[in-house]
């Protein structure tokens, strides 16, 4: 990956402006171990909550309904590689921007400002910058970790969406939709945007390409086996692809613990992980809340 020199100070003064201090993660509370979306309190907000769905807590302040004609829409929650910020996608204006905050949920900034939709960020491994779709029909964009520098990846004419950085970072997973039909696959493409191909051949939809911690697998949600998304596991060579859940309701948007041993993942309605060695399936929030989009906390939590 090619050198960029001095963006290391330039992505630390973004943290600063952000509210880190110093190389802490700031504030006396117990780290997380995920954040998610959810709906409970009437808007779309950011929550966060420990490995066995303790300690919930919200992240995202309230829509100020005097201030605002629509939700802020705090969606789509991307942590940074070191687990110090958050950032995400809202409407807080005429369409959908970026922003970051700390891992507590203070210190937000805007990072993008466009009349364009903009959604789905996420970060490169060494934090320096931001991949992210743009538009309608969809795009993918890379950008500074401050907001600048953006630029296109590819120039494909056909839909791009939902781009997921490796944790090597040689590549960015996407769907790409077939123009002139409902089919979506996974493709990657590297961040210059070369050698871009497919990586399934389902014919059907899928949904939020994940990596594995170790780079060498993809999990995903398809509907390839009829209406219902059930969440899938691909080699990145395009080998050895397995279907993970055979729930009776749709599973969707897996999220790899950081140690490779569990997904989380969305189903009807509540976050739920799936431990992989024994395919147990652990219910975290209620179904009634509505939640959706888990994310893992990228630093294991120190042994006690």
């Amino acid at each position: 990956m090619r050198s960029r020199p001095g963006l290391w100070a330039l992505v630390a003064c973004v943290a600063l402006l952000l509210g880190s201090s110093g190389c802490g993660g700031g504030g006396g509370e117990p780290r997380p171990d995920l954040v998610f979306v959810s709906t409970r309190d009437g808007d779309y907000a950011i929550f966060a909550m420990d490995a066995d769905g303790s300690r919930e807590k919200r992240l995202t302040p309230a829509d100020d309904s005097e201030a605002h004609d629509a939700l802020y829409f705090q969606i789509e929650p991307a942590y940074s590689p070191n687990g110090r910020l958050i950032a995400f996608a809202s409407r807080r204006g005429s369409s959908f921007d970026l922003f970051a905050m700390r891992a507590d949920g203070t210190g937000t900034k805007q990072l993008t400002s466009t009349r364009e939709n903009d959604a789905h960020p996420s970060w490169s491994p060494d934090g320096e910058r931001i991949v992210f779709q743009r538009g309608d029909p969809s795009h993918l964009y890379i950008m500074d970790a401050d907001g600048s520098s953006v630029r296109r990846v590819t120039d494909d004419p056909a839909p791009e969406t939902q781009p997921a950085w490796s944790p090597d970072g040689r590549w960015i997973a996407y769907v790409r939709r077939t123009p002139g039909t409902e089919i979506r696959e996974v493709w990657l493409v590297r961040p210059d945007g070369s050698e871009r191909h497919p990586l399934t051949t389902l014919g059907a939809t899928v949904d939020g390409p994940a990596w594995s911690p170790d780079g060498e697998r993809i999990a995903f949600a398809s509907n390839d086996r009829g209406d219902r998304f059930d969440v899938y596991v691909i080699g990145v060579d395009g080998t050895g692809l397995r279907r993970l859940t055979r729930s009776t309701e749709a599973a969707f948007e897996p999220a790899w613990s950081p140690d490779g041993s569990s997904i989380a993942l969305s189903q009807d309605g509540a976050i739920v992980v799936l431990d992989l060695a024994t395919d147990e399936l652990r219910v975290l929030t209620d179904p009634e809340d509505n939640d959706s989009s888990p994310v893992w906390n990228p630093v294991p939590r120190p042994r006690e």
